[in-house]
């Protein structure tokens, strides 16, 4: 990835942004829209210990002596329409309330970004923030139904995938959750799958082992098989070459033969 994308709490923070005029105003509201606290004076903003700075000036030098000076104080720049003077480039953000999905291209084109956000939003039901709201409430219930962390994750898996009780693109599933909480049965906490990968590209994965790799808890591999594969897999997911000794671990253990020339 050329960047790491990270959701940053501004709720009370100071976030500085420079410059007048219709470059400044957009990052003004995404600032306050986040509850940040805009200050307008890099000084100031320093001194109150911002963590951020947005500079939007008509004047190029005034653009790249700014973003110095706010970088040597310590801070996080972006100028706009200049990625090559950013450390952090602002995505387009599509808004289900708690659930935020940003889409970047690293500065390349915000139209791109733009355009790959509203198809996006026509596919995702208005009531999307609705669902992720229940689960927070029902964390602790759900924690006591399945309390083995990996049958617990399982279980999710298998109520939010496509066509499940809990499918987050089918309108209605969070009026779904108490149903789906009182009859759902315990997954499996432990299982193990293995797959033959005829294939070194990642876009010819069958939905099924797409699925398998982004839900597996573990995932065994032949020395052959790419990174751009693997890298499908859950981040958190415990990683592990073939051959193994050792005791098995637990969870869904996804095994990935390599078989592609």
């Amino acid at each position: 990835m050329h960047s790491l994308p990270l959701f940053h709490r501004l709720t009370g923070q100071p976030v500085i942004v420079l410059g007048e005029g219709p470059m400044a105003e957009p990052k003004r509201r995404l600032v306050e829209r986040a509850g940040g606290e805009v200050v307008t004076d890099l000084q100031q903003g320093i001194d109150v210990g911002a963590r951020l700075c947005f500079i939007a000036h008509d004047d190029v030098a005034m653009c790249e002596g700014d973003a110095i000076r706010a970088r040597t104080s310590g801070l996080l720049v972006n100028v706009v329409d200049r990625p090559d003077l950013c450390d952090f480039t602002t995505p387009s953000l599509l808004e289900r309330d708690p659930v935020i999905i940003a889409v970047g291209t690293g500065g390349a084109s915000a139209g791109l970004a733009k355009q790959l956000r509203l198809r996006l939003e026509a596919m995702l039901p208005s009531d999307l923030g609705e669902l992720a709201q229940r689960l927070s409430t029902l964390r602790e219930r759900i924690k006591a139904k399945f309390p083995d962390m990996a049958g617990r994750r399982q279980a999710l898996d298998r109520a939010l995938t496509t066509g499940g009780p809990l499918d987050p693109l089918a309108q209605g599933a969070a009026g779904r959750v108490e149903n789906w909480l009182a009859g759902a049965e315990d997954a499996a906490s432990a299982g193990r799958i293995e797959i033959f990968l005829t294939s070194s590209d990642p876009e010819e994965l069958t939905l099924r082992q797409a699925r398998l790799l982004g839900s597996a808890d573990a995932v065994l591999h032949d020395i052959g098989v790419p990174s751009a594969i693997l890298d499908r897999a859950r981040a958190d997911a415990l990683r592990l070459t073939l051959p193994f000794e050792g005791e098995e671990p637990e969870g869904l253990v996804l095994v990935l033969r390599h078989t592609a020339g």
